[in-house]
């Protein structure tokens, strides 16, 4: 491949449209915009969402529900996750993300366990929250729970 072969996806680049060149263009005289009116002057037209003055749609239905900006989201990890991996591990939130066990959450507050899944080897987790469940789950399993 050379530089001077190098062009753009076919379809990728149009021509524009030469407005106002006569006739036989096809675009001439008026330039598409037909005859006088609203839409035929420059900088013409309504803004978005205007309804000729009725109230517009977003306007009129009702506002619902409630977004805290404060909320804590946590990065969830399941002990089944958890199960193949090996005997001794320290699972903490660096670990979680770097082995693709969880995905991360904007506005994350750490790491947390929930005890879905069997686990039946010894791990160090070290997380912000753990359930109930899982925290039992890994200390029958031999390992600890540590809430960072």
């Amino acid at each position: 491949m050379r530089i001077d072969t190098i062009a753009p996806a076919e379809g990728a680049r149009t021509t524009e449209k030469r407005l106002g060149r006569g006739i036989g263009s096809g675009l001439g005289k008026t330039s598409g915009k037909g005859h006088k009116g609203q839409w035929a002057r420059s900088g013409g037209g309504v803004r978005p969402g205007f309804e000729g003055g009725q109230m517009p749609l977003a306007r009129r239905i009702p506002k619902r529900g409630f977004h805290n900006r404060f909320r804590k989201e946590y990065v969830i990890v399941n002990l089944s996750a958890l199960a193949e991996l090996p005997a001794g591990t320290v699972v903490d939130y660096g670990f979680v993300l770097s082995n693709g066990l969880a995905k991360e959450v904007k506005n994350n507050a750490g790491l947390k366990v929930l005890g879905s899944g069997e686990l039946s080897i010894a791990l160090t987790v070290r997380a912000a929250k753990f359930s109930a469940s899982a925290k039992e789950a890994i200390e029958k399993a031999g390992g600890t729970a540590e809430t960072v």
